[in-house]
């Protein structure tokens, strides 16, 4: 292990911690690919499972690890019409299992995300019988406010840019409070608490994964 890795594992613990208090589940992993083993090793074969749009669970090779396995997996990328979708989206909600980031995690447990379908968000909130939330180290911030404006300025310009999102982020760098219909933050949500036990559970990893 690194200095750096090291550094992360004891800020990791401490987040753990507040995890536990937070009624979510925490774990460490110094890699991509413990990361993905400690995810498998918690679904079943059969497992139906679903996913919201992350580069964190691509990047780290979670979505290679379920397409090889034996699940009954929904994709919302072979969905065709407003009606499919919400067909398709009521089986999501039944899941075993949710895969997604978070766009920060502060000291202190909370997750933080802005969304725009806000179809990630939803699954969060309630739904699925366990989401699995891998997140990398450089995700992380001191508090929901550094946590907003670390959204704001960091991963949203970027993910308007890979989306081909006409907002003034996506020019400036910087968020502009737009109210364009290509504008990706329509929800803000700050989940300080689960209430299921263990329902979310958090996989923080000593890499720079997503945006």
């Amino acid at each position: 292990m690194t200095r750096q890795q090291e550094g992360f594992a004891r800020t990791a613990q401490s987040i753990i911690k507040e995890l536990e208090k937070r009624n979510m589940e925490g774990f460490f992993c110094e890699t991509s690919k413990d990361a993905v083993e400690k995810v498998l090793s918690l679904l079943p074969d059969d497992a139906t499972i679903s996913w919201g749009g992350s580069e964190t669970i691509k990047e780290c090779g979670l979505m290679d690890a379920i397409h090889n396995g034996k699940y009954n997996l929904l994709d919302r990328a072979n969905v065709q019409g407003e009606e499919e979708y919400r067909e398709f989206f009521s089986q999501v909600v039944k899941a075993d299992a949710f895969l997604m980031s978070t766009n920060a995690i502060t000291e202190n447990g909370e997750l933080v995300n802005i969304d725009g379908a806000s179809n990630r968000l939803a699954c969060l909130l309630h739904g699925p019988k366990n989401v699995f939330v891998i997140v990398g180290m450089n995700k992380l911030t001191s508090d929901v406010p550094a946590a907003i404006g670390r959204i704001r300025n960091v991963a949203c310009p970027a993910n308007t840019i890979r989306l081909n999102r006409n907002t003034p982020c996506a020019l400036t760098g910087k968020c502009g409070n737009c109210f364009s219909q290509d504008s990706i933050c329509s929800q803000i949500v700050v989940t300080r608490r689960s209430s299921q036990p263990k329902r979310i559970k958090v996989i923080l990893v000593a890499e720079h994964l997503g945006y």
